[in-house]
């Protein structure tokens, strides 16, 4: 190989971070329901949008494989993605090891899965590598401001009010936030902040609420029976 080659081949290796992002999404979304179809119309005609539901209704897939579509096809430039990390019906995990992404990663789990399933797990593991995609812990976002980024909480029931507050004025220009939970099953003491936001901010222009309920869930159709049976 002459030197001009191998020159050329080192520069290509140096660039290796700076390619784009495969512009192919491993899986379009596809609405399951009429619900889910709804939902989707809601999301790309509003600013601020309110999801609430029981579990396997396809609140975290929707979301996730909407955003990987507005990702791949570059209408925003980041993702970030939270939850209030609080343990399910109050057991204790205990300490976690490691440095913050690695001790934030249970709570990532969910959008990990459906966004490996919307853009690929390559193109995934290169934006979180890159500050694209990104798992944040709330703590860590006051102060922050977003801008041409989507901002989705999970498991929204177990925020607090102080809480909602503060990630709903994380919203910067081009941005949208998402906030997605069932208020029957909040694991903490007092108001939900989900719940109160729902109330405090029903009329405001751009912003949106849908509610999924027993009826749209696709996850098993056994979760409808337990739920019936819990309930009553």
């Amino acid at each position: 190989m002459s030197s001009k080659s191998k020159r050329r081949v080192i520069e290509e290796s140096s660039n290796i971070a700076l390619l784009p992002i495969p512009p192919k999404k491993a899986t379009p979304f596809r609405p399951k329901n009429q619900s889910q179809k709804d939902l989707a119309d809601k999301i790309h005609n509003n600013d601020v949008i309110f999801i609430t539901g029981p579990a396997g209704t396809g609140k975290t897939y929707c979301v996730g494989m909407l955003a990987s579509e507005a990702f791949i096809d570059k209408e925003i430039d980041t993702i970030v993605a939270t939850r209030p990390a609080v343990e399910a019906a109050n057991e204790e995990m205990g300490f976690l090891p490691g440095d913050i992404d690695e001790k934030f990663a249970p709570w990532f789990e969910p959008f990990q899965d459906v966004f490996e399933r919307g853009i690929g797990s390559g193109a995934l593991k290169y934006a979180k590598e890159h500050g694209k995609i990104r798992p944040t812990p709330m703590a860590y976002m006051r102060g922050k401001s977003y801008d041409n980024t989507w901002i989705l909480m999970d498991e929204a029931q177990n925020s607090t009010v102080e809480q909602m507050k503060m990630f709903l004025t994380r919203i910067g220009s081009g941005s949208k936030a998402i906030i997605m939970g069932d208020i029957k099953q909040s694991d903490i003491q007092g108001t939900s902040g989900l719940q109160d936001a729902v109330r405090r901010l029903s009329g405001v222009a751009r912003i949106a609420t849908h509610e999924f309920t027993k009826e749209d869930i696709v996850r098993h159709g056994l979760i409808r029976h337990i739920l019936d049976r819990y309930e009553n």
